[in-house]
């Protein structure tokens, strides 16, 4: 006589065995790497107790991942210099939700946050004489961090520009490029609490954010004394967005658009004491370019980069003006233009590319903090114009 029990687990043991169940792929896991300059060495394991030196090494580790679920990168505070491009192509796979994040150990919004706090990345490596596959044309290029791939997010890190001579020759420029995405079939870069420094005399920098492919999106971001803030450089890309920003002091453009699609998100900024607001030629829709480049790439026009960007023949037509929501546009020298390449050979247009909606501008530059002890170092000013607006790295109010 069989017995019962024995014969239920039996059963049991065999639907187990034969159920699709059993077979589920593992579930995801997490992984998390610690980054000290202080206290760190690259051949600790990564833990917070036993932590990485630098950003390169952890980004090798990243490189080498396998399997599924989300990085998370986190930098203490600390000054990182950066000897080579930092090039983050995971062999882990990255969703959505399971993203790759590389931030700041203390982020502005914490209660014990302060600006000395932001890790700081300082890009000192060698020029290169190639971009995007050809010799440079203008002498030499660098990259602080190359991202190539999706599902990315930035937050909380501060970076400065290059102790170099932007122009050394004529027909030269050495350019830094902070951060850069070349692949125009990547999606979903987050940026986000960062703040981009830079003086064209000591330590010029001339992009922060050259971003090819779709979903680049730049929120409560700080951007001072840079050359350009952000290029969207992929003729009817969608999905992208800049928003809670601060750029003071631009010596070229606030944001470049070339040609992307009129989804753009642009809303709650403070651009002030620039050259030009924004530089771009109205939007393109993905259906459009695809139909203009018929498969091949203009001659002339560097790998994954746009057509050569050129002025409208009137005003710009309604469907192809970006919406500007609640902005402050103060001590401009110039609203719009267009043109393009590193030499900025901008023209200037009749600021119809632009639908300026509860959105002001004036002569007046905003009043900056300069207090370095305070929270708000390098932000308007409370309780002066523009302050109001939420433009800078807090996402809510202290």
């Amino acid at each position: 006589m069989i017995d019962r029990r024995t014969f239920i687990g039996t059963g049991l043991a065999a639907f187990a065995a034969s159920s699709p169940v059993s077979e589920a792929a593992p579930a995801a896991d997490e992984e998390t790497i610690h980054v000290n300059i202080g206290t760190g060495a690259d051949t600790n394991p990564g833990t917070r107790q036993s932590p990485l030196k630098t950003l390169s090494a952890a980004a090798k580790r990243v490189n080498e991942g396998k399997g599924t679920g989300s990085t998370t990168v986190i930098l203490a505070e600390g000054l990182y210099p950066l000897d080579q491009t930092v090039t983050i192509k995971p062999g882990r796979s990255h969703t959505k939700v399971d993203r790759l994040l590389i931030r700041a150990e203390s982020l502005p919004d914490d209660p014990d946050w302060g600006p000395a706090r932001m890790p700081v990345l300082v890009p000192v490596m060698p020029f290169s004489k190639d971009w995007n596959g050809r010799p440079d044309p203008f002498d030499g290029v660098a990259y602080a961090l190359q991202i190539e791939t999706s599902h990315v997010t930035l937050q909380g890190i501060r970076m400065c520009g290059m102790p170099i001579i932007e122009h050394p020759k004529d027909g030269a420029i050495h350019r830094l490029y902070a951060i850069g995405r070349n692949d125009r079939t990547l999606d979903d870069l987050e940026v986000k609490q960062c703040m981009f420094t830079g003086d064209e005399v000591t330590n010029p920098n001339h992009l922060a954010l050259l971003i090819n492919g779709k979903g680049l999106i730049v929120e409560h971001c700080l951007f001072y004394g840079i050359k350009q803030t952000v290029v969207f450089w992929s003729p009817g890309s969608t999905g992208h967005a800049m928003r809670n920003c601060l750029v003071y002091g631009s010596y070229a453009a606030g944001i470049w658009t070339s040609g992307i699609a009129n989804d753009l998100d642009y809303r709650n900024n403070v651009v002030s004491n620039s050259l030009y607001v924004w530089i771009g030629q109205g939007a393109r829709s993905a259906q459009a370019e695809l139909g203009q480049l018929g498969g091949g790439r203009p001659a002339g026009r560097p790998p994954g980069g746009p057509p050569p960007d050129r002025p409208p023949a009137g005003p710009v037509p309604p469907e192809s003006r970006y919406n500007v929501r609640n902005c402050l546009f103060a001590g401009n020298k110039k609203l719009t233009g267009t043109g393009g390449g590193p030499a900025l050979n901008f023209r200037d247009t009749d600021g119809s590319l632009l639908n300026l909606i509860d959105t002001k501008t004036t002569d007046q530059p905003v009043a900056l903090e300069l207090d370095q002890t305070k929270r708000n170092y390098l932000h308007v000013k409370e309780g002066t114009p523009g302050s109001d607006i939420g433009a800078g790295l807090f996402t809510k109010k202290a």
